[in-house]
């Protein structure tokens, strides 16, 4: 077997762990890296954390505008939605769940999902925690976007591949 050293494999084997060195502790707002709008896929506004030295998970602040929707989308990642201010609801597969300011919103991984904002006058604003980060590194990691349709025509429109 080449490129296999043994002997680096074995001094990585400790009861010792060490804390690693990362920077930057911190990233101000000012410096979200936003998303190009054509990159996205739907109307609402994400800007990474990029900068964060975070090695397994990726940090989001997403914004929905009023009365409007994330588009349906499915990835392999986990992801968590921290509802900084707003109100709406999910779809998610077969369920449909509201939600508030300072609640959490757990996708599974491989679901379809959208997210509405059900206010006709104020953003909603989310916190969006994934393990893409994680899944890139092992190579895993998908997304599929279907655009602002149904459950039922996404699922139509890439059924080959749910089957």
């Amino acid at each position: 077997m080449t490129g296999f050293d043994l002997s680096g494999f074995l001094a990585g084997i400790s009861d010792t762990v060490r804390p690693v060195a990362a920077s930057p502790l911190v990233v101000h707002a000012a410096d979200l890296v936003p998303l190009p709008a054509d990159q996205v896929h739907n109307p609402s506004k994400l800007a990474i954390a990029g900068g964060l030295p975070t090695t397994t998970f990726e940090l989001f602040r997403q914004l929905i505008p009023a009365g409007l929707s994330t588009d349906m989308q499915r990835h392999h990642h986990e992801t968590v939605h921290f509802v900084i201010a707003g109100d709406g609801h999910s779809e998610i597969e077969d369920e449909t769940v509201s939600w508030a300011t300072g609640d959490y919103v757990y996708t599974p991984p491989w679901t379809w999902h959208r997210h509405y904002n059900d206010s006709p006058s104020e953003p909603v604003e989310f916190l969006t925690i994934e393990s893409s980060r994680l899944l890139g590194l092992l190579g895993v990691g998908r997304r599929q976007s279907a655009g602002l349709v149904t459950v039922a025509e996404a699922r139509a429109r890439f059924k080959e591949e749910s089957e």
